[in-house]
């Protein structure tokens, strides 16, 4: 099990940092009026220069990768139930989540922001979980009807 924790990370990594910057990417598209954008004003001056804001966030869109790439051996936990599985890994996700938003400045710093991240973050998971149990049900029933056909 640690092995493909270590794995998973491993993996996910990268894809975190993909994803980051696929993100920078998208917001200067949206609101950067032709100039690309790789952190968020507050976070560039938190840091006092863009660079060392850049390698923040990529060392922590590395480490939220890694995060969620980890987290993902939970679905394989066989004797527990989908409940349980849900639920550790959104605490996982979401307590993993809200420091690296908080430290890289993708909310605001108020009692709202945070309100508004984890409305956001449940709203976000709960898409996904329900896309991927509705796709897995499906998968299910066409196999079961294999099975009654032989």
């Amino acid at each position: 099990m640690k092995k493909k924790i270590l794995v998973r990370s491993l993996v996910g990594a990268p894809v975190g940092l993909t994803i980051c910057t696929v993100i920078t990417i998208i917001f200067s598209l949206i609101y950067g009026n032709g100039e690309y954008y790789p952190v968020t004003h507050e976070l560039k001056a938190m840091c006092r220069s863009e660079i060392q804001a850049v390698i923040l966030q990529t060392v922590l869109g590395m480490v939220y990768g890694a995060m969620w790439g980890g987290a993902s051996v939970i679905w394989e936990i066989e004797n527990w139930s989908l409940l349980k599985m849900t639920l550790s890994h959104f605490v996982i996700c979401s307590t993993a989540s809200f420091p690296i938003a908080y430290c890289l400045q993708w909310m605001p710093h108020t009692l709202f922001g945070t309100f508004r991240f984890f409305g956001m973050f449940f709203a976000i998971y709960a898409v996904i979980w329900f896309s991927g149990y509705y796709a897995m049900k499906k998968q299910v029933e066409q196999m079961n009807n294999k099975l009654k056909e032989r």
